[in-house]
């Protein structure tokens, strides 16, 4: 096994408040992968997460065949591979409609995990991505996203046209799935995440990400997401597969009932 590069996820990133958001971790490692560097079409990555991502604490990054592997003294945190198949499209929703829903969101009354980067409710403007979906109907939940400067590819914020870091889009289009599957019922990680990125979002302009739920099994719950920009052309699309788990034990909290 060959030593690619360190990975680390810094405590911004945070999902629980002591383990690192999932779908920036997923990304972070998705973008070290040999098909998202090469140059050429798109390509669809799978990150499978194997344990909560230590924050602030270097990983090993290491490629074999194909699989590039994420370690924290020795131990598998998580793995990233060419997909074999794409994630589902799920079918924009207007703008309007999208900020509308955005007033329902169920982290406003209660969430799990309040610190987190993606979906958090204790995070401010400009440090967590606040991305607050509410039900459209269909099984789906939408919100809108005007990325913040500070998610810049590479630092490059001031330049005309900036894009999104990989890492942050894939963020974007984490949570999103989870309230579709209903956090609020079923409190759930990532568990694994399978995301294809046909353009970075644009610095500034507004998007419309949306949630679709797609079933059950056992403590699985699997979900879908696609990022449109403001016309609602596909930017990015993701499918999720998320594991119920005790809240206690990331640190989270139970609703009261």
């Amino acid at each position: 096994m060959t030593a690619v590069t360190e990975l680390i996820v810094p405590r911004r990133y945070c999902g629980p408040p002591d383990s690192g958001n999932g779908g920036w971790t997923a990304g972070a490692l998705a973008a070290l992968h040999p098909a998202l560097r090469a140059a050429g079409e798109p390509a669809a990555i799978e990150v499978s997460l194997r344990r909560p991502p230590p924050l602030d604490t270097p990983l090993l990054v290491a490629e074999e065949d194909g699989l590039t592997s994420a370690t924290s003294d020795g131990v598998v945190v998580a793995t990233a591979r060419r997909a074999e198949s794409e994630p589902p499209y799920v079918e924009p929703v207007a703008p309007d409609a999208a900020r509308a829903a955005e007033a329902s969101y169920p982290g406003l009354a209660f969430h799990p995990f309040p610190t987190c980067f993606a979906c958090g409710t204790d995070r401010e403007e400009g440090d967590g991505l606040r991305i607050w979906p509410g039900p459209v109907g269909g099984g789906r939940v939408a919100a809108t996203w005007t990325p913040d400067p500070s998610l810049a590819q590479d630092g490059r914020a001031e330049e005309d046209d900036a894009r999104v870091s990989v890492p942050a889009t894939w963020a974007s289009l984490d949570c999103v799935g989870g309230w579709a599957g209903d956090l609020t019922e079923r409190l759930m990680v990532l568990g694994r995440m399978t995301a294809r990125i046909d353009s970075l979002p644009v610095i500034g302009e507004e998007h419309v990400v949306v949630g679709e739920a797609l079933g059950h099994e056992g403590r699985k719950t699997f979900t879908a997401a696609t990022l449109h920009d403001a016309d609602g052309r596909v930017v990015a699309t993701a499918r999720h597969v998320w594991i119920a788990v005790d809240p206690a034990a990331f640190g989270g909290s139970t609703p009261a009932r």
